[in-house]
């Protein structure tokens, strides 16, 4: 799963490499981005330390991390990221996404992370988990707009997102490629 490329209508979702560093600085470069995840924008350098962590993947075997540039076909830039962490023998998914803020506004984390909670549903995957903080009504409407519904569950003063997938659910617009 991780190695797999998904397309939709306008995004290709690319397997992170650490090479995805440079460009991706620029887009996760303003400071707004951290506004409800705290934090700062990375360096190239910090940020490719990051993903040569990510690319070599979870120090715990019974963990699968998955990440994903977003490139928007039609500009040819990278946009924003998605990413999965599989858990409880593939049963379970945290899900995150971020779209830089040239690129927001135009259903490109909406498209991204339906095409990932698809590609979660068709590898197994029977429960999708996401927080949410709970003034961040974007990310609110990218939940659930992928199918996530809100809990009373809090961690961290986030709200726990659900979505308990049913066998065979998919979303028939991706396209994927190994």
């Amino acid at each position: 799963m991780r190695d797999t490329v998904l397309r939709t209508e306008r995004l290709d979702l690319v397997p992170l490499a650490v090479a995805h560093a440079e460009e991706m600085t620029g887009v996760l470069a303003d400071p707004a981005l951290h506004a409800f995840i705290g934090g700062a924008p990375l360096t190239a350098p910090e940020l490719r330390a990051r993903y040569e962590r990510l690319a070599a993947g979870a120090p715990d075997p019974a963990v699968v991390w998955c990440n994903w540039v977003v490139r928007l076909r039609a500009e040819d830039r990278l946009a924003g990221t998605v990413q999965a962490t599989v858990t409880d023998g593939g049963r379970v998914a945290e899900v995150a996404w971020v779209v830089g803020t040239d690129w927001q506004g135009r259903g490109i984390a909406r498209e991204a992370t339906r095409a990932l909670v698809g590609l979660l549903a068709d590898s197994g995957v029977r429960t999708v988990l996401a927080h949410v903080h709970p003034e961040h009504t974007a990310s609110a409407a990218v939940a659930r707009a992928a199918g996530l519904a809100p809990t009373e569950e809090r961690e961290d003063g986030e709200i726990r997102w659900r979505l308990d997938l049913p066998q065979g659910l998919s979303d028939p617009d991706r396209q994927d490629t190994p």
